[in-house]
């Protein structure tokens, strides 16, 4: 009895065995590393994990990116617990240096190399020591983990490292593919993809390439600078026109959208906390205190604003430990464009929309009354020139005093508090329109 159960256990593990062993996943690492890459790279891992393959190969040609994106990826390769193949087809430079390092194995092609992690910004300019410091440590704890050299790999962050035989010490250190096999950071040269496949003995396992889906790249299409500055814009512009007119409308829709857009990519991406999302409604709420409930601009008004441009501020800063002064600049560019491009929409809206056919939906239309045989109250005339005082808040509608008559108005508009001191700029039928007397 003992000898079939052990048959039997040991037949459903070879089976199993085989199975694994069956399996081969590969995901392509190319172009611009950037933080949308690396949810990509975690649910390659992670499906890899759950499907009981044996190997996970990496195809790598970069030039880089982004640090903490890099170290968001080498962290999930590091964590797999299922063999990880580097396979360097081009170029790992820089952040895809640190990546083909968190690998079990790395395989380059003939003609291919492994180059230089110092941490630049976007003009190419060497960071301060404290970023240099932070890399050297990654590369030399990444390459320790994997069993690489430790001296060669800090060697390609900081060019004072010295390796007899290599380079001196004014040189970072750049590898290619017979180099990087000599030294012990690559394992094998092979000359394509499928022999590689031969040399593990995988030329018989079913391959399943991995590519992004669809939400991961839409998440990456939404962490584009560009694209994040317009949401920015969209929010701001949409709350605004949503507070200055009556009811809720299109604005405060696109707005919302927006808003779960921007901080939903940045909750995924590791940018935005729920830290961030609460400063922003905060201020938002603020706002709308000091505007509806408390009239004129105070304190509310300003610390409100100050949350809402903290909150979206710190919703493109990285949770990163090593936050330099490219990731900030960046931040400060993108939030300084939002603000120019929405200052420009909201000047044309106060200029244009009491002209619009939509703002003029929600008054009565001289075109009506003569069209339709209605006449306009004759209370209403000549009131042309004339000033009274705001009834009530006009926003930018609302109810004034002139020529001793309640009358309802509007602005051009502009957010004008009771009691405003106003004069009548404009008669249409029933639409008095109203300035603030300056």
């Amino acid at each position: 009895m003992k000898k079939i159960l052990l048959l039997i256990v040991s037949t459903f593990f070879l089976i199993n065995q085989s199975f694994a062993q069956g399996k081969v996943y590969v995901a392509e690492i190319e172009g611009m590393i950037d933080l949308g890459l690396a949810p990509y790279i975690q649910r390659v891992v992670d499906e890899a994990v759950e499907n009981s393959a044996s190997v996970v190969i990496f195809k790598i040609n970069t030039f880089g990116g982004r640090v903490d994106a890099a170290t968001q990826i080498k962290d999930a390769i590091i964590n797999c617990p299922v063999q990880t193949i580097a396979f360097i087809d081009k170029r790992a430079i820089s952040a895809g240096a640190l990546i083909s390092l968190s690998c079990d194995k790395i395989v380059m092609v003939p003609g291919s190399s492994i180059v230089a992690t110092t941490v630049v910004d976007q003009s190419m300019t060497k960071q301060s020591e404290k970023a240099q410091s932070y890399m050297r440590a990654e590369m030399r704890a990444t390459a320790e983990r994997t069993g690489r050299r430790t001296d060669i790999a800090e060697g390609m962050v900081d060019e004072t490292v010295v390796v007899e035989g290599l380079v001196d010490s004014t040189k970072l250190i750049t590898l290619t593919a017979n180099e990087a096999k000599s030294y012990g950071i690559a394992d094998s040269v092979i000359g394509d993809f499928s022999t590689m496949l031969e040399a593990f003995d995988l030329q018989n396992s079913k391959i399943v390439n991995l590519s992004s889906n669809l939400a991961e790249d839409f998440i990456r299409f939404l962490n584009n600078p560009v694209i994040t500055s317009i949401l920015m814009m969209v929010i701001l512009v949409g709350f605004f026109t949503e507070i200055k007119t009556p009811g809720w409308g299109l604005p405060g829709t696109a707005a919302v959208i927006a808003l779960a857009l921007f901080f939903g990519a940045g909750y995924i991406l590791e940018l935005a906390s729920g830290i961030e999302i609460i400063i922003f409604i905060l201020g938002l709420v603020l706002l709308i205190v000091e505007i509806f409930v408390i009239p004129g601009f105070g304190i509310f008004g300003a610390i409100g604003i100050v949350m809402m441009v903290a909150g979206l501020f710190l919703g493109l800063i990285s949770d990163f430990p090593l936050v330099d002064w490219d990731m900030l600049s960046t931040a400060i560019i993108q939030l300084a464009g939002a603000f120019i491009l929405s200052m420009f929409v909201i000047f044309v809206l106060l200029k244009l929309l009491p002209k619009s056919e939509a703002f003029n939906k929600l008054v009565l239309r001289k075109n009506i009354d003569e069209q339709s045989g209605y006449t306009s109250d004759t209370k209403l005339k000549d009131l042309l020139g004339k000033q009274g005082k705001a009834l009530t808040d006009l926003r930018p509608s609302g109810t004034a005093v002139i020529d001793k008559k309640r009358i309802d108005v509007v602005t051009a508009g502009e957010y004008l508090n009771k009691g405003t001191k106003v004069i009548v700029v404009q008669e249409e039928g029933s639409k008095i329109v109203v300035e603030k007397i300056r």
